[in-house]
């Protein structure tokens, strides 16, 4: 699994992109056919930042979860957790298809 983080009109650090990481490598836990996990972090306007990840998926197209504020770790906890409930929804669907 791959884990590709990108800033736009800003510079990320070596901490930030580590920390984005580790929040997204609980992602798998969720689905097992995760592939590709891209997290782009935009920085706005001054002090708005806007938060994209997507999720690159066996028997699924691209999950994507979006958001926008101030606090850019807000934004990022906030994708997460779309993403985790997406991931974890398909997953269930998946079972409940099976039977």
């Amino acid at each position: 699994m791959r884990i590709e983080v990108t800033g736009r009109h800003m510079d990320l650090t070596e901490s930030i992109k580590e920390q984005v990481a580790e929040k997204a490598s609980r992602l798998p836990k969720y689905y097992d056919g995760v592939q590709e996990i891209d997290i782009v972090i935009e920085q706005s306007n001054p002090g708005g930042f806007h938060v994209e990840v997507r999720v690159d998926s066996e028997k699924h197209d691209t999950f994507v979860a979006k958001s926008e504020g101030s606090n850019m770790y807000g934004c990022l906890d906030s994708c997460i957790d779309k993403m985790t409930r997406q991931l974890t929804d398909f997953k269930e669907k998946l079972k409940n298809t099976k039977r």
